[in-house]
Parts: C-alpha cells; sequence; structure tokens
C-alpha cells in the first residue's frame, strides 16, 4: 500500500511540536475528565457556586484547551495534515478518554512519517 503522507522537511521542528501536542493532548485529556466530574457536582449533584469544589475549573480548562487546538494546528501545519484531519484531531479533544487515544494513533502516524524521511534522506 503506498504511503501518501506527505515528506516532512524538518523533522527536529516535527519533533518538538509533535512533544508540544502529546503533553497538550494529556493534560487536556485529563482537564476533561476533571470538567465531567465539575459538571456531575454541579448538575448531577446540585452543587452551585462555593458548594461546589471544582466550581473554578470550567474556565482554565477552556483556556488549556485553546492552547491544544494551537498545538495541534502546529504539529497539523508542519506534517501537511488535510484541514478535516486537523479539525478532527481538535475535536477529539471534546470527548472524555478519546484524547488519549488520538494522541497515541497520532503520534504513531507522525513518528512512522518521521522516520520515512529520516530514512530516505539518510
Amino acid at each position: 500500500m503506498p504511503d501518501n503522507s506527505p515528506q516532512i522537511s524538518d523533522v527536529p521542528g516535527a519533533r518538538s511540536r509533535l512533544t508540544f501536542f502529546k503533553v497538550m493532548a494529556f493534560i487536556v485529556g485529563v482537564g476533561l475528565l476533571v470538567l465531567v466530574v465539575e459538571m456531575v457536582l454541579s448538575y448531577g449533584f446540585g452543587m452551585k457556586g462555593d458548594d461546589n469544589p471544582l466550581h473554578w475549573w470550567p474556565q482554565p480548562h477552556g483556556f488549556i484547551y485553546m492552547v491544544y487546538l494551537v498545538a495541534t494546528a502546529l504539529l497539523g501545519f508542519k506534517v501537511g495534515w488535510s484541514l478535516p484531519k486537523m479539525v478532527g484531531v481538535m475535536l477529539a479533544g471534546c470527548v472524555p478518554f478519546l484524547s488519549f487515544w488520538v494522541e497515541r494513533k497520532v503520534a504513531r502516524e507522525v513518528e512512522a512519517q518521521m522516520a520515512t524521511t529520516g530514512s530516505v534522506s539518510a
């Protein structure tokens, strides 16, 4: 089966963007689980305002998610993803546990792409 992924011209740059993406995907994944707990406490148990120990979490989580979007875009542009793929990876950060699975899948794909590029240029 032919490999249709574009060649990476800057492997060190792609590697640093991949590392940033992996860190942000993990942080967003954990943050999303904390957000789910906050929502269960708020809507499931009626703990509003200061009664909810996680009432402060949604706003920082939103900011962290925006950083994840930037990390995904930086990686996607560097390795030549299509816009639909980039958006799909971005949306994975909205589903609990999916960000962990997508991060592993993306990391394997990009690392294989970098290895192929490295072996071609060597």
